[in-house]
């Protein structure tokens, strides 16, 4: 297993306050300088199309390259500068003179708002394995009025492929516990073959040290249990679990979110069942 370090991070401030014609505000945490691109309206089927290009025609790294196969389907474009390591808040919202109240009843056409991170420095695109990153953000209005929140987060790779970038279930000291909704229907395969390959952003596993194993209560959790996704167990406690302390799910397979020399009080690897 390799760690591949994801650049990009993408938050949604104060999602109550977002609507289709208050605007948004979304705070961008990146490793480097970057470039942000909104959609407002973009088209369902071409922003699919763009994934499948990225497969088999070539890659989408850039602003340039995206719009070359939005063709111009969307609403509203505004594209904002994110420093390095910057958490400045940036505002994003339709003009006001479009009116527009809803994106009309399911299914629907057009996402509400469409997030591009793309790397700014060529260099930096030939550096990372992951070059950029797709948010599809669900912004409540007229017609559809579930809360704000990111419905689909696609990282796109230097090797021609994308992966649908799911949430892990935090369970210790963490009352707050969410997955993106349709959690329950993916492939279990799919979530291990992600989580594997990218694990999580440095942002992610600072928070995540900073809590503690459900059994013992003392030691940090650092063990991601799949497919159930739980981070619940400290180094000491993985050995002695088949199933998920959390939900009882038998455990498949196991990766840590920080290398450890070994997770054993003996020196030897934990063995991880099929």
């Amino acid at each position: 297993m390799r760690q591949v370090k994801n650049p990009f991070g993408l938050d949604i401030t104060n999602p109550d306050a977002a609507s289709i014609t208050s605007g948004i505000s979304l705070t961008p945490n990146c490793l480097e300088n970057c470039m942000l691109t909104c959609y407002w309206g973009c088209s369902v089927q071409r922003l699919q199309e763009a994934l499948q290009h990225h497969l088999y025609c070539f890659l989408i790294k850039s602003p340039t390259a995206l719009e070359n196969v939005l063709y111009g389907e969307y609403l509203h474009k505004e594209q904002h500068v994110v420093q390095k390591h910057g958490k400045e808040e940036i505002y994003t919202q339709l003009p006001p003179d479009s009116q527009l109240e809803d994106f009309g009843s399911l299914p629907r056409t057009h996402y509400p708002l469409v997030a591009f991170l793309t790397l700014s420095d060529e260099e930096d695109r030939e550096s990372y394995d992951i070059v950029s990153m797709l948010a599809v953000i669900h912004i409540p209005d007229r017609c559809y009025r579930l809360p704000c929140r990111i419905m689909y987060q696609y990282l796109l790779t230097s090797q021609g492929q994308f992966y649908d970038l799911k949430q892990l279930f935090m369970s210790a000291n963490d009352y707050q516990l969410q997955s993106t909704s349709d959690s329950s229907s993916q492939d279990s395969t799919a979530d291990k073959d992600l989580l594997e390959k990218f694990g999580l952003s440095e942002e992610d596993v600072q928070e995540d040290n900073a809590k503690d194993c459900v059994v013992c209560q003392n030691g940090t959790v650092n063990w991601v249990l799949l497919p159930c996704r739980h981070v619940c167990l400290c180094d000491g406690c993985l050995r002695y679990f088949q199933h998920c302390p959390i939900c009882r799910q038998f455990v498949q397979e196991s990766f840590p979110l920080c290398s450890q020399s070994s997770p054993t009080s003996d020196g030897s690897s934990p063995i991880e069942e099929d």
